[in-house]
């Protein structure tokens, strides 16, 4: 399989309907299938997004895949060193093409002091902790019960 061409651009608020209606378009069939109304990406309001765009600790990045924008991402600057991840998301149609991977190699890259990154995930979703564990990720001992469907689980990858 060829390789896409994925690139990052630093999303500004002129992007957040657009990350808005991405989010929606991705997380809506998991919150479909587990119900997850409170936490889901799919519920988050664009004011919210907004919100988080005008904190100055945390960037969001439009993913595009041959210049289509194909999904997103939200980086946290947690402490001086430490990074967050969250809102990672690829549109279906792009799912399954390694522009997940290909983005999250970028955003390391942009942010090359990091020494440690962290994420949340469905642990009922195999294919996302298996590529977070592919990309060098180590889950934590941590979750968080959401209901008696969805339980989050936490995975950290510390670098030199």
């Amino acid at each position: 399989m060829k390789k896409s061409e994925v690139t990052l651009s630093k999303a500004t608020l002129e992007d957040a309907a657009d990350i808005h209606a991405m989010q929606l378009q991705a997380f809506l069939p998991l919150l479909e299938k587990y119900k997850d109304h409170e936490t889901s990406p799919a519920n988050e309001t664009l004011e919210r997004i907004v919100e988080r765009m005008n904190q100055d600790f945390i960037d969001y990045y439009i993913i595009y895949n041959a210049g289509i924008a194909a999904g997103s991402v939200r980086v946290k600057k947690k402490d001086k060193h430490e990074y967050w991840l969250g809102q990672i998301c690829v549109l279906p149609q792009y799912q399954g093409l390694g522009i997940a991977q290909q983005a999250f190699a970028l955003i390391e890259e942009v942010y090359a002091d990091a020494q440690s990154w962290g994420l949340a995930t469905i642990m009922q979703e195999e294919r996302n902790c298996y590529l977070y564990e592919k990309l060098g990720y180590k889950r934590t001992p941590e979750t968080q019960v959401i209901n008696d469907k969805l339980t989050l689980c936490f995975y950290e990858k510390t670098l030199n």
